[in-house]
């Protein structure tokens, strides 16, 4: 029927109208779902745009330290540039060490402003204990260096995203009392074995320390003992060889001030090697520092006199037919240890002699020197060599080739040398901001030339 027909067509349109209304309905409500989304999104844009901004205002460091964990301080530090050369810092943060009484070490870290912060200069010190893990120095030492480092950052716009925290520890009204009252000791062994068919060698050591060390006084005490065996096979030879070293030593230190102190030296020593069946020598000292014990860490010229006698005992007879001896010696040595911005120096020249004859004597010297020349240009240096007129235990037999070749004894000489000398340059980017662990510290790839007969 045609009125019919008519209302089914009337019935559809409404029906797909509906339908339209229903999908945009929907469209809108997933479109404003979005809006949050995409506002946000904008926003951290915006933010992170900020901080980068902020940053490129921030102090240029230069860590100045061998041993320390660069990738894991721009990691738990990134509010700072870092840079590769010291010239570019705004900041420049040397790292020095020194061994204390426990067994630990004692950091400071001496903060030096260049360029806007010139003279803006401090020092600040961590201790680590003998005990603690590489984490726990880690952690210890690069809160110290964020606590010196916000002294530069407060000067810079990006203080605007630091929050500073206080983290109250709960306090204890029983007093600290050290039951071992500052001795510490320290006992080790070991052994190291390795072979082939032809060859085989085996060591084994053990050693045992107790040291006190006060403002005042320092003890220390080592003991150790060693023993190696040396086989080689080749046809129907074998050849073997043994050698066995004992040795302790020490010394007791009484301080005076800021620059002098006074003391002994002792040592007792038993080697097949050097033909000692037993050595002991006792020689009271004493020291002048012309820089203040406090400054050790930076700098030190250390004058140090010792005199003493010593006894001898030896497995053969010697050179000049002794088997045993007691004879009296005295030496002097000179220490200079400086680490400064443009490098590090560390010598020692030392002297001694036999009283009963001022032929028998022994000159030392030993360098090392670590130079920034200029941008980029590093040098190093090190070496030492001796003048050797003191060699009173040497065994009037001599020594056979198998002896000789195994380094079973000790052999005349008159001198010994060692020496090195190096440069590196780095060049390109100064900044060393971005930390990347993917695959590990692996170095790019590079041509490696060896030649050998």
């Amino acid at each position: 029927m045609p009125g019919f027909e008519l209302k089914r067509k009337d019935l559809h349109r409404s029906e797909s109208f509906y339908q339209r209304i229903i999908l945009f309905g929907f469209i809108l409500f997933l479109t404003l779902m979005q809006v949050p989304g995409l506002l946000a999104q904008e926003s951290d844009q915006t933010s992170k745009q900020s901080i980068e901004d902020l940053k490129k205002t921030a102090p240029k460091v230069y860590i100045d330290c061998g041993s320390c964990d660069l990738d894991y301080i721009k990691t738990e530090i990134p509010f700072v540039n870092y840079v590769r050369e010291r010239k570019e810092a705004d900041v420049h943060v040397l790292i020095t060490t020194l061994r204390t009484g426990s067994g630990g070490r004692e950091y400071t870290l001496t903060f030096l402003g260049q360029n806007k912060f010139q003279g803006q200069d401090d020092v600040l010190k961590y201790f680590s204990h003998k005990t603690d893990s590489e984490e726990e120095i880690r952690a210890g030492l690069t809160q110290i260096l964020k606590i010196g480092l916000m002294a530069y950052v407060a000067k810079t716009p990006i203080r605007e995203k630091i929050a500073v925290d206080y983290q109250k520890e709960a306090t204890s009204s029983t007093p600290y009392v050290d039951r071992w009252k500052n001795w510490v000791f320290s006992l080790s062994s070991g052994g190291y074995f390795n072979g082939e068919q032809s060859r085989a060698y085996q060591s084994v050591r053990g050693s045992f320390s107790a040291n006190k060390v006060t403002k005042d006084i320092k003890f220390n005490l080592s003991l150790s003992a060693s023993y190696s065996h040396n086989r080689y096979t080749y046809e129907d030879l074998t050849l073997e060889s043994n050698t066995r070293s004992y040795s302790g030593s020490g010394l007791f230190v009484k301080s005076l001030g800021e620059h002098w102190s006074a003391g002994a030296f002792y040592s007792i020593s038993s080697s097949t090697y050097s033909n000692y069946q037993l050595r002991i020598n006792v020689a009271p000292a004493i020291e002048f520092d012309l820089f203040p014990y406090s400054q050790s860490t930076r700098r030190q010229l250390r004058f140090l006199y010792k005199i003493g006698p010593t006894f001898a005992r030896y497995f053969e007879e010697t050179l000049y037919d002794k088997t045993k001896e007691t004879l009296v010696s005295e030496s002097l040595s000179i220490t200079l240890d400086l680490r400064e911005k443009w490098g590090s120096i560390s010598t020692s020249i030392e002297g001694s002699h036999y009283f009963h004859d001022f032929s028998k004597h022994n000159l030392s010297v030993f360098s090392t020197v670590s130079l920034n020349l200029v941008k980029g240009l590093n040098a190093f240096v090190f070496g030492g060599a001796s003048l050797i007129h003191d060699q009173l235990s040497l065994p009037k037999g001599g020594a056979t080739w198998e002896e000789v070749l195994l380094r079973r004894k000790m052999l005349a000489t008159s001198y010994s040398y060692f020496f090195a000398v190096g440069l590196s340059y780095n060049f390109g980017s100064i900044f060393t901001n971005v930390v990347n662990p993917r695959f590990g510290s692996v170095s790019s790839g590079g041509v490696q030339i060896m030649i050998g007969d």
